[in-house]
């Protein structure tokens, strides 16, 4: 198994972790973003939208993050924990892998790839998007509740945890969000879980 990945990236993050979560052998192979790595032909062949992470395992190769979340949970998690078997568990998991790729990539995310990466995206509103979907969903969802689906951790987590988590390098406090930091926590004590690193500590060690 290989993973095309950066370190800096909440998307490749995702699969990072759940390879770890699951204790997964896999080759990790850093794409150099800023050297244009991932628009190369060769790599472009791999993910024709050139976006990291991709996943290779045998003939089965992956572009998506969320996608290679459900296909490790299926193919090398028999008890079904991180992807229930029950109909309406596995729909609520859906629900929040959509939410990690619209709301949490508007909100938490765009702040981050703005203030991080130039990218053309209005960091202000970026901001407002992730205090209203803090304050509408997450923070009154884990009032009641401690993990997004069901009573136990599953890739609804994983995929929502990274930009979350990394909110305080873009300036964004979650001091009025208590249920959310607790539920952020849970995940970061997860055996094998590898908390995110921020831009700043990656690219420091990549210079």
């Amino acid at each position: 198994m290989k993973l095309y990945d950066h370190p800096a990236s909440g998307h490749a993050h995702r699969a990072r972790a759940m390879l770890s979560l699951l204790g997964l052998e896999c080759e990790f192979v850093i794409v150099d973003l800023q050297a244009g790595a991932h628009k190369t032909p060769e790599y472009l062949n791999l993910n024709p939208l050139g976006q990291v992470p991709t996943l290779v395992d045998g003939d089965v190769v992956l572009r998506d993050s969320t996608a290679i979340l459900t296909y490790l949970a299926l193919r090398y998690d028999p008890a079904r924990t991180w992807l229930p078997d029950d109909p309406g568990l596995a729909g609520h998991v859906q629900e929040w892998l959509t939410t990690s790729v619209k709301e949490v990539f508007e909100g938490p995310c765009g702040a981050r790839i703005s203030k991080f990466f130039g990218a053309p995206v209005d960091f202000d509103q970026a901001v407002d998007k992730t205090h209203i979907l803090m304050k509408t969903l997450f923070e009154p969802h884990l009032a009641e509740n401690d993990w997004l689906v069901g009573t136990a951790p599953t890739i609804a987590d994983v995929a929502n945890y990274g930009y979350i988590a990394a909110t305080g390098e873009t300036g964004i406090s979650l001091a009025d969000y208590p249920n959310v930091r607790a539920w952020l926590a849970r995940i970061e004590a997860l055996a094998g879980f590898p908390k995110i690193k921020s831009v700043t500590e990656v690219m420091g060690s990549a210079a």
